[in-house]
């Protein structure tokens, strides 16, 4: 059995941490998706703010940018093989949330 050790972590919450790296995820861990169709399924981000999570996923190795060469331009974001490891822990997280929102509902009604 492994022991805890906080170091490591830290280390995977610096990754995918934060208020935006989970949903862009979320949002990519079935289909590459061209970044406005990000924009537009992320409600509340900003373009500043989707470009910067994406370089920092893309310099982690766990999203790929990928531009075709074609007028205009397309640019299309994917999860990369590594970053589907990731899949699971978000699928866990997912189902964590809905139970606790479940469970916040059913205190709410006392």
């Amino acid at each position: 059995m492994h022991r805890y050790n906080q170091d490591y972590v830290s280390l995977a919450l610096s990754v995918i941490g934060g208020k935006w790296k989970f949903t862009i995820l979320w949002h990519l861990r079935e289909d590459p998706k061209r970044f406005n169709e990000l924009l537009r399924s992320i409600p509340n981000i900003t373009k500043k703010m989707l470009v910067q999570q994406l370089r920092q996923l893309e310099n982690d190795q766990i999203v790929h940018r990928e531009v075709h060469n074609i007028v205009p331009p397309k640019v299309e974001y994917s999860i990369t093989e590594y970053g589907a490891t990731l899949c699971p822990v978000l699928q866990a997280l997912h189902n964590w949330g809905e139970q606790h929102q479940q469970l916040i509902e059913l205190e709410s009604k006392k």
